[in-house]
């Protein structure tokens, strides 16, 4: 079981800059004793569950290129140029 002594409470006071006094020193030791056990506990409970990583995948479908006529939707546009829509402007250029 994880114990923090008096002296780590006054360290971690003095670096988060908390001044904090004598009669708080007690109370605050027995509240993150009680804070890092149960952070152990649930480190050792989910050292049990496997999960398979999900970074970098992606659920909803498979990447594929379709070919498709651009005309389609250009046509649709207020104004365009060649195969580009006009929008107006949002950058100055000095």
């Amino acid at each position: 079981m994880i114990k923090i002594t008096r002296e780590e409470v006054l360290k971690i006071a003095r670096i988060s800059r908390l001044n904090i006094h004598e009669e708080e020193v007690e109370p605050l030791m027995k509240q993150l004793d009680d804070v890092l056990s149960y952070a152990q506990r649930v480190k050792e409970v989910a050292a049990d569950i496997q999960e398979p990583s999900t970074k970098n995948m992606n659920f909803f479908r498979e990447d594929v290129v379709i070919k498709t006529d651009p005309e389609k939707s250009l046509k649709q546009a207020p104004q365009r140029e060649e195969d580009f829509y006009v929008v107006p402007a949002i950058l100055e250029y000095k």
